[in-house]
């Protein structure tokens, strides 16, 4: 006989008083964790009609070579577990694509792992070297992965808020501040976190940042994590600095980047990570507990169709392209458009339409106006309110007008 629904009820209320605390409150890992602003905004978005320039991906397709590459792997049958590290062919590929872009020579068997895409890649580096009472420097505002991995590992996190740009100068964006990166470093510093292209603000590090990256983690034990996702989303000609590219940091950092945004596929969730072998040895202990391996056929297709590099070359070019034509439509309204080096985001200061915090004005910018964007305020540990929106313009042109027409109604 099957137990009665209030004996079920009553176990669980067992099992929750056998995890409470003192208090008789649950004790949430997470306990300030709710839904994503991204899946809020997105199901925002869908239930109002509005145009989703929040959550980024694209609304367009992605290369039908691409899915035939995939299609094919599927009826040769390969759909069984791949490797934990992935397949060895994409790792090939993978080696060969990152000693192009950036001159730098990972060994495929035991410095590049594919992974279940970028965050799972961040979260795995994370817990697979950082220990309770550590510190993770964050740069901040900082996607909103980093922030709960570092509190699953025990570590606290100490956020060095950016350099914002000064209200009314549009050729200014942010900066990393440096020298308070350096000044908040402690004997318990076990990793630094770094973005470039950067979500959300879209800094693009230079050589110059890289070189007082290597200033400060010089003589140290310090972990660098580089998150590089946007890596072939840079624009007017500048060239992506990678971690991987200077020796001294290539040795102690692990370097993420993501198959799913370079070749439009984001729903695929298929990265990967290049780390020395002492920190791949750490890295693969854990990724083989937390997703053991990648999908085989998805793997298969993208080292197929990795043996034409143009469809990463062009991509700068691609989004150049819209980000041009989203800017461009947004000039003469009363937003004031923060430059975009890199990413498929554009951020905008809203403040001289409006005072409401920007959360508020987010949801009142969707409901009211019918275009949804994400509020810079939750990239913060503690929210703060500059009056700041990301947009994202990895759409359709048409998708891209419709906002601007919108848009233009402020």
């Amino acid at each position: 006989m099957l137990p009665s629904r209030s004996a079920s009820l009553s176990s669980g209320a067992a099992v929750q008083d056998a995890f409470a605390g003192a208090n008789g409150v649950w004790r949430s890992r997470l306990p300030e964790a709710g839904p994503t602003i991204f899946s809020t905004m997105s199901q925002l978005a869908q239930e109002t009609g509005a145009i989703n320039l929040g959550q980024g991906f694209p609304d367009f397709a992605s290369d039908p070579r691409l899915h035939a590459a995939v299609s094919a792997a599927m009826h040769a049958e390969q759909n069984q577990y791949a490797p934990a590290a992935g397949l060895p062919a994409l790792r090939r590929a993978i080696r060969v694509k990152t000693g192009e872009l950036h001159n730098a020579d990972y060994d495929a068997d035991h410095e590049i792992t594919v992974t279940n895409g970028a965050s799972q890649a961040i979260f795995t580096a994370i817990l697979a070297t950082v220990h309770p009472g550590d510190e993770v420097i964050l740069i901040e505002p900082a996607y909103d992965c980093y922030l709960p991995a570092i509190r699953l590992a025990g570590a606290d996190a100490v956020g060095i808020p950016m350099l914002a740009p000064p209200a009314g100068e549009s050729e200014l964006g942010f900066r990393i501040d440096w020298p308070a990166v350096g000044a908040a470093v402690t004997a318990r510093t076990r990793m630094i976190i770094v973005n470039s292209p950067h979500n959300p603000t879209s800094h693009v590090m230079q050589d110059a940042d890289l070189d007082q990256l290597e200033q400060i983690v010089a003589r140290t034990q310090i972990i660098v994590l580089s998150d590089e996702v946007y890596e072939h989303m840079i624009y007017d000609g500048r060239p992506h600095c990678s971690v991987s590219q200077r020796a001294m940091l290539a040795e102690r950092a692990f370097v993420v980047s993501s198959f799913g945004k370079t070749f439009h596929v984001t729903g695929w969730k298929v990265g990967y990570v290049l780390a020395p072998p002492s920190l791949m040895r750490e890295f693969r202990k854990v990724h083989q507990y937390n997703v053991f391996c990648v999908n085989t056929p998805m793997q298969a297709g993208i080292a197929a169709y990795l043996a034409d590099p143009a469809p990463w070359r062009e991509l700068s070019a691609f989004y150049q392209y819209k980000r041009d034509r989203f800017r461009q439509g947004l000039a003469n309204t009363g937003l004031r458009l923060l430059p975009c080096a890199g990413t498929y985001f554009q951020t905008v200061d809203y403040s001289a339409l409006s005072a409401l915090p920007e959360v508020a004005f987010a949801e009142w910018l969707t409901c009211e106006i019918g275009v949804a964007g994400i509020p810079l305020a939750v990239f913060h540990r503690t929210p703060v309110n500059s009056g700041l929106i990301r947009f994202c313009f990895a759409k359709e042109n048409a998708t891209i007008d419709q906002a601007i027409e919108r848009l233009q109604k402020l």
